[in-house]
Parts: structure tokens; C-alpha cells; sequence
């Protein structure tokens, strides 16, 4: 079956990624895995063989029968269940998933949206392992040192780390980038406590990155007004520090002293 460039379908070959993706999801008989975008199930083939149970979402409807068969007998064991949907439209309610992890190769154009939505689930993933741009993944892991609020959104809520690096080679059709293998350990104890707590991080952090190239004072000034500069004295943050070379820590604290102050 010819993948759909529209639906950003690259099918996984490469036996060792497979491996990687399996190794780095820590599976025993115990789970159960969420799988975005199944293709035509080699990855699923091989969730099925370590995990309890796979739920898999794929929208393109013209995969659903060959799936469907492929897997026929782990459906009548209720060991897979396949959904022919958008991932993006449904909600974790209509999934009924608790104590599961996330395992997938999804489309790139899919990657943050993907992201915010499991990450921003009351019941979140205690675990995702995402095939993604290499791009991305070296950004969500702040691999040149810097943060930005994709590498900060990730943070907030567990911790990122590159498996391996996955050349384009190992796709059938390859795509134009080569793509890495990324781990988020979801954090036991949460930073952000409340859906209240999380709305006024994501203010604060949108508002530092508003203009990513200009110092963090300025951008914070055109939403918060105060005196500024003593905040930042305080909490140890030269005034011409940009955004990009804050630590998550000292955004969470600056999190609770402006929504405390200003």
C-alpha cells in the first residue's frame, strides 16, 4: 500500500529503530500502549509481542482492513483494539486510558500538537517514546544548551532524553530529514499541581518567548507591570538574560512570584 504524502505517512523499515523503540519503552506484561498512527503494524507486531495490550488510533481509513486482519486474533482476545479516528479530535475520556504509555511514529507535522495534548491530559502517559524529526528532538532535549518553550513545555512535565538517531534511510518512502527516537519519563511529582498552576506557567512562558531573540525583562514587561528588575535581583536573573538561557527552575519561580506580586 503506497503511504500518503498528505497524511505525512513514512513507514518504518529498519529493524534496529524497532528495537530501539522497543527497549526504550521498558515494556513488560503489565501494559498498556497507546500507538498513533499504526501504518501497516510493525511496530504494533511488536508492542503486541511485550505488552498486555495495544490500543492503536490510525486515521487513514484505507489501512483499517488490512490492519483489522493482520491483527484478528489479538482483537478477538482483546489484546488490540483499533480505532479508524483523528488522535487530535478525540479525548482521553473516549480512549478510557489509565496507567499507559504512549509508543508511536507519528507524522512530523503532528509532533507538538501530539505533545501538548498528552502532556495537557488529566491522565497523562506515565511514559512516551515518539519517532520524531531529529530536529525536534535535539529542541525538546535542549541539546545546544538552550531552552525554548518546546523544550521548556516538555520539562515542565517529565524528563526528555535521545534514544538514537534514526537516518531517513530507514523509512519506505524516506523523508527529506533524518529522525531520532525520543524518551519523556513523565515526573512521579508534578510541578505543576493544577490545571490553575499550568495556566499561569504557560502565560508566564509564552510571554518570556514572545520575541525569543530580545531579553526576557523587556518581554515580560509588555504583559506584567511592577518593578521588574528587583524581581529578577532577587531571584538571581541578570536583567539581560534572554529566555532561551533560563532554567525551568527559575521559571517555575518566576511563575509563583508574578502571579504572587504582580
Amino acid at each position: 500500500m503506497k503511504a500518503k504524502k498528505h497524511l505525512g505517512q513514512h513507514f518504518l523499515t529498519s529493524k534496529k529503530a524497532l528495537s530501539d523503540i522497543i527497549r526504550a519503552g521498558e515494556l513488560d506484561k503489565k501494559d498498556v500502549v497507546l500507538e498513533i498512527g499504526p501504518g501497516k503494524g510493525i511496530l504494533t507486531e511488536a508492542l503486541l509481542r511485550d505488552a498486555k495490550k495495544v490500543i492503536a488510533v490510525e486515521m487513514d481509513t484505507d489501512l483499517i482492513p488490512m490492519l483489522a486482519e493482520k491483527f484478528k486474533s489479538e482483537i478477538q482476545d482483546d489484546r488490540f483494539t483499533l480505532i479508524n479516528s483523528d488522535i487530535l479530535e478525540l479525548e482521553s475520556s473516549d480512549l478510557k486510558l489509565d496507567n499507559y504509555k504512549l509508543i508511536a511514529n507519528i507524522p512530523y507535522y503532528i509532533t507538538g500538537a501530539i505533545i501538548r495534548k498528552f502532556l495537557g491530559e488529566k491522565s497523562k502517559p506515565k511514559k512516551i517514546v515518539l519517532l520524531i524529526q531529529k530536529e525536534v528532538a535535539e529542541r525538546i532535549c535542549s541539546k545546544n544548551g538552550k531552552e525554548s518553550l518546546l523544550s521548556l513545555s516538555v520539562k515542565a512535565y517529565g524528563e526528555p532524553k535521545i534514544i538514537s538517531r534514526v537516518p531517513r534511510g530507514a523509512f519506505s518512502p524516506a523523508p527529506n530529514v533524518d529522525s531520532a527516537i525520543i524518551s519523556i519519563s513523565i515526573n512521579t511529582k508534578q510541578l505543576l499541581r493544577t490545571s490553575k498552576e499550568e495556566e499561569k506557567f504557560f502565560r508566564v512562558l509564552h510571554a518570556g518567548f514572545a520575541h525569543p531573540r530580545k531579553m526576557l525583562l523587556g518581554n515580560l514587561s509588555k504583559e506584567y507591570k511592577g518593578d521588574l528588575k528587583a524581581l529578577f535581583e532577587k531571584l538571581h536573573l541578570s536583567v539581560k538574560i534572554r529566555s532561551e538561557n533560563v532554567p525551568l527552575t527559575k521559571w517555575i519561580e518566576l511563575t509563583q512570584a508574578l502571579n504572587k506580586d504582580f
